[in-house]
């Protein structure tokens, strides 16, 4: 079951210093670049990750082409992609034993979601946190 509690998504978001970014981009008009920031000035990591534009940078941090390929561990991988495609990010995370995956609001996949469930990864779905960091009282990273 995903995490809906309050509480339990403040744990996960204190609780994680650095990201994977699956969708991210480099145009100042979409959601992902915007929430890359924000996490950033939260003091997280984020590694973006999307093949379209691999090698170049976005907010200073080198973007990959896949997970697989970051080779340092991450503790949460937030997903923005479309729903259906949700589950390949999802397989991946598993794949690289990331802590906890995070689909963006409007994401929904709920087979993607128990498969990483049935991994040991904490789940939230159609959220995403660059609301959910001052909305929960998150304190920012040192």
């Amino acid at each position: 079951m995903p995490l809906t509690e309050p509480a339990a998504i403040r744990d996960l978001l204190t609780e994680t210093r650095t990201i994977a970014l699956v969708g991210a981009s480099d145009r100042p008009d979409r959601p992902s670049y915007g929430v890359m920031r924000v996490l950033q000035d939260w003091g997280y990591r984020v590694l973006p990750v999307n093949p379209q534009i691999t090698g170049e940078h976005v907010h200073g941090e080198y973007v990959w082409r896949e997970l697989a390929q970051i080779g340092e561990p991450i503790d949460l991988i937030d997903i923005f992609r479309r729903p259906q495609a949700a589950g390949e990010a999802v397989d991946e995370a598993i794949a690289i034993g990331a802590k906890a995956v995070w689909m963006q609001i409007g994401v929904v996949n709920h087979e993607a979601a128990a498969r990483a469930e049935a991994a040991g990864l904490k789940v939230v779905m159609d959220r995403c946190p660059a609301i959910d960091l001052p909305r929960l009282g998150v304190p920012k990273k040192n």
